[in-house]
């Protein structure tokens, strides 16, 4: 008798269970921090950080060059005076290597200590996943991604294919020639795009760049920091931040100029 009543409970909740709609698994919003460094602007670095703050973000990810580096005896006070600024905001920061943060083996070193994480890495947020790669002893002028970073980046990608959206970091932005004259023909390009990976996001370049190659959003982000190459907010020279909302698997960017001294606060939504 009881046995019976047992199993006729559990299948009644096994269907309630089944009939009840999923939950949405994806509800964040995140911050992207362009390149600090490259001859750091005075106050740029520090002003975006407040302007995140009041946008309260879930966490913030970079895409590289935090301090200014290429020395090794410097290296580890550089990454100190930044401390009290985090802290103060005290937001989970992802980081992703630049060539002003790694040089040598010793800055690697330091790179990891101060962070707290590895070069190239892997993390889940709820139901999305993002990859951050390594390229920042690249040469600027390679068009591909090393074979390490290719086969971690596979086996990342193959362990969370079933989780969306996907989004890969890297410093160097070396897709920018292939996907300006739009072909999909390099290696890196169509492994993302087999796993389904949509956002692609870079620095280095100090300028704000969106371009799109078979549905993947390729994306440089504007300068945190570091000094402006060009003119014109319509060209992609201003300091700024990028806000990302992520509802689902619906994403929605929002690319924020800084404010007054440094910028107008003007905004682009692609």
């Amino acid at each position: 008798m009881w046995g019976r009543f047992f199993l006729a409970a559990a299948i009644a909740a096994l269907a309630f269970l089944a009939a009840a709609p999923d939950a949405p698994r994806n509800d964040f919003r995140f911050a992207i921090l362009g390149d600090r460094t490259g001859d750091a602007q005075p106050g740029v670095y520090e002003r975006v950080w407040s302007d995140i703050d009041v946008q309260h973000p879930d966490f913030v990810i970079n895409v590289g060059d935090t301090i200014q580096g290429y020395n090794d005896a410097t290296a580890g006070s550089e990454w100190l005076a930044l401390q009290p600024l985090w802290d103060r905001y005290r937001y989970p920061r992802y980081f992703t290597p630049g060539n002003h943060d790694i040089w040598s083996a010793g800055s690697r070193v330091i790179y990891e200590q101060q962070t707290k994480r590895p070069a190239f890495y892997g993390f889940d947020y709820q139901n999305a996943h993002f990859t951050v790669l390594d390229n920042s002893e690249a040469a600027d002028l390679s068009l591909s991604m090393s074979d390490q970073q290719m086969q971690f980046l596979a086996r990342d990608l193959e362990q969370n294919q079933a989780r969306d959206p996907k989004f890969v970091f890297f410093h160097k932005p070396f897709w920018l020639i292939p996907v300006k004259f739009q072909t999909s023909r390099f290696p890196f390009h169509q492994l993302v795009k087999k796993y389904g990976v949509r956002y692609v996001v870079s620095g280095h370049g100090h300028q704000y760049v969106r371009a799109t190659q078979d549905g993947i959003v390729y994306l440089e982000a504007p300068s945190t920091g570091g000094k402006l190459k060009g003119q014109g907010f319509e060209q992609g020279w201003f300091f700024g931040h990028v806000l990302v909302a992520v509802h689902g698997s619906s994403v929605q960017m929002t690319v924020q100029e800084v404010g007054r001294p440094f910028g107008n606060g003007r905004s682009i939504n692609p």
